[in-house]
């Protein structure tokens, strides 16, 4: 059964830096990436990552997130840097696409003073 475990999420306030990991069992995915919902909102690509390292991010978080993996763990990262309260979301993992058709069940994170 495929399954995608996120961690990492919280609150942090503006300026702040979080890490969320995404582990995946029972396949290795080509692309992984992350996708965030707000409130009201719908669901958007943050950032992904191929088997190869290639990656893509949304204009609003480039210079600031960063995306990586370790093809060892079949684990994908999102590391985010100066975190706005823009940034607050669910975040998801995903896996197999863009989007594919896997999903992590989501972490939320609160970007807030």
């Amino acid at each position: 059964q495929v399954q995608l475990v996120e961690s990492g999420g919280g609150l942090m306030q503006p300026g702040g830096s979080l890490r969320l990991s995404c582990a995946a069992s029972a396949i290795t995915f080509y692309v992984m990436g992350w996708y965030r919902q707000a409130p009201g909102k719908q669901r958007e690509l943050v950032a992904s990552i191929t088997s190869t390292g290639r990656t893509n991010y949304a204009d609003s978080v480039k210079g600031r997130f960063t995306i990586s993996r370790s093809n060892a763990k079949n684990t994908v990262y999102l590391q985010m840097n100066s975190l706005e309260s823009e940034d607050t979301a669910v975040y998801y993992c995903n896996g197999g696409g863009n989007p594919g058709r896997y999903w992590g069940q989501g972490t939320q994170v609160t970007v807030s003073s």
